[in-house]
């Protein structure tokens, strides 16, 4: 199987070669039995993991740990068409024919006499043109349950912002941070701090927003910031920060802090 295998594949291209690996993993001939016995939904988490791999290696700036991920993450892009393959429902060929009509449709200003002085509207106009083919929806409609809590606040609120349900201006968001903040300090409950809570990180997600701050992405970063000061008062002191009390703690956080300023 091994030579046979080689030898039909060494012709050809890098994206027809991966996609005859996928089909011979899932072929019940000689298939790997862990990929024979996935569907969509066991691999879906594994999608979500390699694209925050992709953003983990872009934060890093290396190019080679880019170009490893992205083939990952291509990986779960066929591995979800040969299922669909398997089941007869398409094929990877219909996944990327599909981008290209939808990236062709999306960009009249590029492919097409759709000539526009503000792209962004016109991408706007073409999006809400599509939704409605399928009959009237919400404004919300279409936004991913998936997606991380922040990032879908964001997107929710920015699609609400689109029709005029919005704050005029950042003072607006800036208040309401401070009202929830009160409402947390109220609540008498585990379910009322949890759902207070919630609206305050809400409100907060909608300040971010109206500063034009990605909300998801700064909360990734200060992830990152506190990841790496942790790492470094834990050399400090050793190794290990356990038996400190917390005011030889927070020296060795004051200590880092200093240390990365100019």
């Amino acid at each position: 199987m091994g030579l046979t295998y080689m030898a039909a594949t060494e012709t050809l291209s890098p994206i027809d070669r991966l996609l005859a690996i996928m089909a011979q993993l899932r072929n019940p001939d000689g298939g790997c039995e862990w990929d024979l016995a996935q569907d969509f939904s066991t691999i879906a988490p594994y999608t979500i993991e390699e694209a925050y791999e992709v953003a983990d290696a872009i934060a890093g700036g290396d190019p080679a740990a880019i170009c490893d991920e992205l083939g990952d993450l291509l990986l779960q892009v066929v591995f979800h068409s040969q299922i669909a393959t398997d089941d007869g429902l398409f094929a990877f060929d219909d996944v990327a024919n599909a981008i290209s009509d939808k990236m062709e449709r999306r960009h009249p200003h590029i492919f097409g006499d759709g000539k526009t002085d503000d792209v962004r509207l016109q991408w706007e106009q073409i999006k809400a043109a599509e939704r409605a083919v399928d009959g009237p929806k919400s404004a919300l409609a279409g936004i991913a349950l998936s997606l991380p809590a922040l990032l879908r606040a964001q997107k929710l609120q920015g699609r609400a912002a689109r029709i005029g349900f919005d704050w005029p201006d950042a003072q607006g968001p800036r208040d309401k941070i401070a009202e929830e903040l009160v409402e947390v300090a109220a609540a008498t409950s585990d379910a009322e701090r949890h759902e207070e809570v919630g609206d305050l990180l809400f409100a907060v997600v909608n300040y971010a927003r109206h500063l034009g701050v990605d909300a998801e992405g700064a909360l990734r970063d200060a992830n990152m910031k506190f990841t790496r000061r942790f790492a470094a008062m834990e050399d400090r002191a050793g190794g290990s920060l356990s038996g400190l009390s917390l005011g030889a703690q927070e020296a060795y956080w004051l200590a880092v802090k200093a240390s990365e300023r100019p």
